[in-house]
């Protein structure tokens, strides 16, 4: 393998890691602050990518990416409401099924309304120019998507140590009884951490379906489990491990296609989950946890 080639993969799987690190941001935001993994978290990402097909087919490119923004923002915010808050005292296992039962709900859905054909996604112009760095060629989305994620990490690291409702946030994670008695919101906390994470979603499945082009009802299964390892490889409830794990598993998966072993490449993630559960449960940033009697 030539040198240009090599560094061709790697940008390519740099990329891809950029899109899943900014998914499993939601996976582990949510788990940070309810102790939930929101199983339904994938499928918010495949309905982004149907929102921004149809609303490219009646506005430009400019005016459909806010509105895929702001629509994605809305189904997390209600989906939260509907299916999660009415059991924010109940057991963990029952929100647990409820995001579960979402997951599926969305896939089918997605199946009665668009049906199970693959559609095609629209092409947004300035992301798909090809431009060329040295002898590295790759569309503008490529060089754009790792970029964008630290930049947005890097915001979103701002607002959570720097500001008030960052400092909600961090208190509704380490103790929620308390945090809600210290006269914090905690409904309005936990909206805008699932707004949050839906922003990003919304922002991954952009950056993800333009290199990819087609989306079926079942296309955020695969990418969101996928997100999930990573959050677990990082350390679930860690941002900067979410990224890191983002990173190295869209690394991974890139180097075994080009190595021509693209039938492992899924399985590859599941190995890294195995692996990492039995040498360091918490992740790599994952903190250990003590129970006190």
């Amino acid at each position: 393998m030539s040198l240009t080639t090599f560094l061709q993969q790697c940008l390519t799987g740099i990329s891809l890691g950029g899109a899943y690190a900014l998914i499993a941001i939601g996976y582990t935001m949510v788990y940070g602050i309810l102790r939930l993994i929101n199983f339904a978290h994938g499928d918010i990402f495949m309905m982004a990518g149907y929102f921004m097909i149809f609303a490219m087919a009646s506005f430009p490119w400019f005016i459909a990416l806010p509105i895929v923004l702001i629509v994605t923002t809305v189904l997390g915010v209600s989906i939260e409401r509907v299916a999660y808050k009415p059991l924010r005292s109940a057991p963990r296992m029952s929100v647990m099924i409820s995001a579960i039962g979402v997951s599926y709900l969305l896939q089918n859905l997605a199946t009665y309304l668009f049906t199970a054909l693959p559609m095609g996604y629209p092409e947004i112009p300035v992301l798909k120019k090809v431009y060329q760095l040295g002898g590295l060629s790759a569309s503008f989305v490529t060089f754009l998507t790792p970029v964008l994620t630290l930049i947005l990490v890097y915001l979103l690291m701002t607002l959570i140590q720097h500001t008030k409702m960052g400092m909600a946030m961090r208190a509704v994670s380490k103790d929620y009884e308390t945090a809600s008695l210290m006269g914090i919101d905690i409904n309005r906390t936990i909206s805008i951490t699932f707004a949050i994470g839906s922003i990003l979603a919304a922002v991954g499945s952009i950056l993800y379906f333009t290199d990819r082009m087609t989306v079926f009802p079942f296309s955020g299964s695969l990418p969101g489990m996928k997100c999930f390892v990573a959050a677990v490889f990082g350390g679930i409830g860690s941002i900067p491990g979410a990224v890191v794990g983002g990173f190295l598993i869209g690394i991974g998966e890139t180097a075994l296609v080009a190595a021509g072993q693209s039938t492992f490449s899924d399985a590859f993630t599941f190995v890294i989950l195995i692996v990492i559960l039995l040498v360091r449960p918490t992740g790599i940033f994952g903190e250990k946890t003590t129970n006190k009697v």
